[in-house]
């Protein structure tokens, strides 16, 4: 047998680094000369912005000042405006002497927000439990008084981010349980059930909002007598958790009809009730797989509680509005701009917390990404 002749291979160049922060950003960012060319144009647009943004947000910017006076750079913010008006927008109209009562409802909310970031091993599930129950009924008691020797405060004296708040908190824990409701009903077997939930549903879809809004606080009194001594800010609170309803229950339908059939008919071959089969296979799997359309129904809600400036009341952007037809900040429009920066900023903080908080959903729930 004969040694076969295999020829030595010439050397080659060094490849090219693939590994490390260089490899990452070249083969993401100038892995050829199209992608180099995007990447140089969106640096230098992004460079451009962000100077611009930085010299207008805080080296330009006025932070203090009692009037529009104070901000007579145009090429500045006017972030005095902000900072003259915080009590307003985060207490509205409460009584001033009355705030510790506002703060103890948000250091509450907070601790309810914390309690469902972490786990806290075995005691997770009663620590959620106890600030699920008694959060709402602490708010409501140190919000309204007249209890425990606590001093009544009219709900038409909520106003700013706290008006912003319970409004949101309300609409959406109403409409969850009432839409999960509305949607088992216009699935049911039962055609009466059925249609009159299915009449709800496309009612509720079919009339604008601002409709639903007047409806409630303007025109339930004359339908029903014992209306007028419902208080409009309760009505309004009332109007947007069933409209709103109507939406959370095309989110859970949906969610009910992702669910393959075998599992219905796995459930009655094995002899589960109906209400059995829903608690215990069905409706924990649709409501997982309704999170991302749901918490987009809960951002959607959470904007549209501006729609109350339409009937007087003076939520977040409202409040806002409302100082800037002050005679004292009345000025150029840079003050206009910085005003409605502040509440962009506001709303995006909120949403943005709650998109994060349903990818941490979808993430524990195994819920397939895209």
């Amino acid at each position: 047998m004969e040694p076969s002749n295999i020829p030595f291979k010439q050397p080659q160049p060094a490849p090219h680094q693939t590994t490390g922060i260089l490899g990452w950003i070249k083969i993401n960012f100038f892995s050829s000369w199209f992608n180099s060319l995007i990447t140089i144009v969106l640096a230098y647009t992004i460079f451009v912005l962000a100077d611009f943004f930085i010299q207008w947000a805080f080296i330009n910017a006025v932070w203090f000042g009692e009037s529009a006076k104070a901000c007579p750079n145009s090429n500045g913010a006017c972030w005095a405006f902000v900072t003259d008006r915080w009590p307003l927008f985060v207490y509205g109209l409460y009584p001033k002497e009355l705030y510790w009562r506002v703060n103890i409802v948000y250091v509450l909310a907070a601790i309810t927000i914390i309690s469902f970031l972490y786990s806290y091993g075995r005691w997770t599930r009663y620590f959620r439990i106890t600030m699920v129950i008694f959060f709402p009924l602490l708010a409501y008691i140190f919000l309204l008084g007249d209890s425990f020797d606590l001093e009544y405060v009219a709900p038409e004296n909520f106003g700013g981010l706290l008006l912003t708040l319970v409004i949101a908190s309300i609409s959406i824990l109403g409409s969850i349980p009432l839409g999960i409701i509305l949607a088992l009903g216009r699935t049911s077997e039962l055609t009466v059930i059925s249609k009159v939930c299915t009449y709800f549903i496309e009612f509720w879809r079919g009339v604008p909002h601002i409709v639903v809004i007047v409806m409630f606080v303007a025109l339930l009194p004359i339908f029903i007598p014992d209306g007028s001594k419902i208080d409009v800010v309760v009505r309004a609170f009332i109007a947007f958790a069933a409209f709103n309803s109507a939406y959370m229950a095309e989110v859970f339908r949906g969610g009910l009809q992702s669910i393959p059939i075998g599992q219905f008919e796995a459930s009655r071959a094995i002899g589960m009730s109906y209400w059995k089969m829903m608690g215990y296979i069905i409706l924990p799997q649709a409501i997982r797989n309704s999170i991302p359309a749901m918490m987009n129904t809960c951002i959607g809600i959470f904007k549209e509680t501006t729609i109350v400036m339409l009937i007087g009341f003076s939520d977040l952007l409202g409040i806002i509005q409302i100082s800037l037809e002050s005679s004292d900040w009345v000025g150029p429009p840079h003050i206009f701009s910085s005003a409605y920066t502040f509440a962009a900023i506001c709303y995006f903080i909120f949403t943005y917390g709650m998109s994060k908080y349903s990818s941490r959903l979808e993430n524990r729930s195994n819920i397939e990404q895209y």
